[in-house]
């Protein structure tokens, strides 16, 4: 149930060398003062409807049901990753876990 990245390969933007995480660390440091840092990380609890027999797999701590949206941006608020999908229920440690984003990390 993950996006698809073909509608989304338009604004998003990885870098796909070494120099290009470089120049990411960069506008950190240049706009933020923030040193070494390649990405902002942050998610947001889409709420649903809840979907038939699913129990309590969707419900998050907030008190609704929800699918969770992360996203990694640079120094200029543009993204440059998106993953969504994840259940509500999952915590923030649990949906970094499940996205593409460490495979495409490490």
């Amino acid at each position: 149930m993950h996006c698809n990245l073909f509608v989304l390969k338009a604004c998003c933007m990885v870098p796909k060398t070494e120099e290009g995480w470089k120049l990411v660390a960069q506008d950190f440091e240049e706009k933020w003062n923030f040193h070494n840092c390649v990405g902002s990380v942050d998610g947001k609890h889409v709420g649903i409807q809840q979907p038939s027999h699913s129990g309590s797999y969707y419900y998050n701590y907030k008190g609704f049901y929800s699918i969770v949206l992360m996203a990694i941006v640079n120094a200029n608020y543009q993204l440059m990753m998106v993953d969504v999908g994840a259940n509500g229920r999952v915590s923030d440690g649990g949906v970094m876990k499940n996205t593409f984003f460490l495979a495409q990390v490490v």
